[in-house]
């Protein structure tokens, strides 16, 4: 017994020990983990952040100490290292992306988009998106390359492929194209910024809102709750129209088609008077115009303006709407319709004979039929 003893301490001393303080340490992050969900203060944000992934990291290291302190040797002390190496990777890879993401919501809190002029805060969020997303991403792929590079099978695949770089390269390089593409289109972005977060866009005819900027697409929210998911590469390739690329304010229209008689005069007084007693009007422009002319109708442009694309579409369909009820009760005659003239002529309809002289007929119509039947 004192034998087996003997044979197991070297091994059974430093690995439980190393078990013992590593369960302490997990049990001791995890707790502080429960204990700063639901506050909101700064230090407690920090301690989440960091506390998950120490609590996995710590027990690997301190194994991986106790394995070093034993005698193992030869092929089981490589795989045994091999295997907290990989473990202590992903922690790292793990922690590396959690505080990459809190930095984000960090910038994100500080710059909130739910305010009136929210110019500044959509530019600094898509920004902090979009730059975090391609970190991430960087992380992940450096963190698996290096999982992938510690096995040699990989190393050799690696040595293979540098050794036919050419061709294989060309092959990579078609097959990446996409992701690529839109992994420059999104940095493209983050610097010159044509779309922010919560932008109004038309894109394929349809109107919505930036919701979203990831690191290959973007999600737009259609008016009508829909979400259009569109690669970030193609807001680099195609025309498309931002109404709040430098200012949520817009002009609105609202068309009329009206009869000749219409007073424009008391329609541009009953326009003023509609904006001033309204609060979607923003103040700046309220204007009444006749644009075009037909041979019925007079076409009158009512032009109003509104803080934010919203506000300008109610604003449109609110002016209309009292413009034609103001109309309808105070000048019905302005209401486009339909005029005819109809004549009536009395008396025996004239009889059709046959012209006579030679200027009644085109040259060399001689040969032909008469022009009209003569009577009977």
């Amino acid at each position: 017994m004192m034998t087996d003893w003997e044979m197991l301490q070297p091994y059974v001393l430093p690995l439980g020990a190393a078990v013992l303080a590593g369960m302490v340490g997990w049990s001791l992050l995890l707790w502080l983990f429960k204990r700063m969900q639901g506050r909101d203060y700064r230090r407690a944000r920090i301690i989440r952040v960091l506390s998950l992934p120490l609590a996995f990291a710590l027990p690997l290291l301190f194994l991986n100490a106790a394995v070093e302190a034993t005698p193992l040797a030869g092929r089981t002390l490589e795989a045994t290292r091999h295997v907290l190496q990989i473990g202590l990777v992903g922690c790292v890879t793990w922690l590396l992306v959690r505080v990459v993401a809190a930095v984000e919501l960090a910038i994100r809190r500080s710059h909130p988009i739910d305010v009136v002029d929210n110019l500044e805060a959509r530019r600094i969020q898509t920004q902090t998106r979009v730059i975090s997303r391609v970190l991430m991403g960087a992380i992940i792929l450096l963190g698996t390359s290096i999982v992938l590079l510690s096995f040699d099978p990989v190393k050799q695949i690696g040595r293979t492929l540098l050794a036919s770089a050419g061709i294989v390269g060309l092959v990579a390089g078609i097959a990446a194209k996409p992701v690529f593409g839109n992994l420059i289109a999104g940095l493209q972005i983050a610097l010159t910024q044509p779309i922010r977060l919560d932008d109004v866009v038309i894109v394929e005819g349809e109107w919505g809102r930036i919701e979203e900027i990831g690191s290959s697409y973007v999600v737009v929210r259609i008016w009508d709750e829909r979400r259009m998911v569109v690669p970030l590469s193609w807001f680099i390739e195609n025309p498309f129209q931002n109404w709040t690329r430098r200012s949520a304010d817009l002009l609105g229209t609202a068309f009329l088609w009206l009869d000749y008689r219409t007073p424009v005069a008391a329609v541009r007084q009953e326009l003023e008077r509609i904006c001033h007693n309204e609060p979607l009007w923003d103040g700046r422009v309220c204007v009444t115009q006749v644009t075009e002319t037909s041979e019925q109708t007079i076409q009158v442009r009512l032009l109003v303006s509104a803080r934010n694309s919203g506000d300008a579409f109610d604003l449109r369909c609110l002016v209309r709407e009292r413009m034609i009820d103001f109309l309808v009760r105070e000048h019905p005659y302005a209401l486009p319709r339909l005029r005819a003239q109809v004549e009536t002529e009395v008396g025996p309809a004239p009889s059709l004979r046959r012209p006579s002289g030679d200027g009644v007929r085109s040259p060399g119509a001689e040969d032909g039929p008469p022009a009209v039947v003569p009577e009977a």
